[in-house]
């Protein structure tokens, strides 16, 4: 799949410790000319862990794709009735088990 021009909603959830990992994705993607939005839920965007300060990871994200990061509901009403996203990612998408 071609995904030069192609726009990519990128959204980090609160699996902080695969946030490298992911901002590594994040850079292929730009690398290969996709429109990339940042997303991050609000602990994302607001809490420092010992994987990292929040707002190192917002530095390096809004950098890389050179955008805004969206991380309010208001922000992000927009995405679905406007069709903004031709690919929308997820990532780091835990799962948690229950057996």
């Amino acid at each position: 799949m071609e995904l030069k021009n192609k726009n990519i909603g990128y959204g980090f959830t609160g699996s902080f410790c695969t946030f490298r990992k992911s901002i590594n994705e994040l850079q292929k993607l730009v690398k290969l000319e996709a429109n990339v939005y940042p997303i991050m839920s609000y602990n994302s965007y607001n809490l420092d862990t010992k994987f990292g300060k929040a707002q190192d990871f917002i530095n390096e994200i809004e950098e890389l794709t050179n955008k805004k990061i969206i991380h309010s509901i208001q922000e992000a009403e927009p995405i679905g009735p406007k069709n903004m996203f031709d690919i929308l990612i997820i990532a780091p998408c835990s799962r948690k088990y229950n057996f």
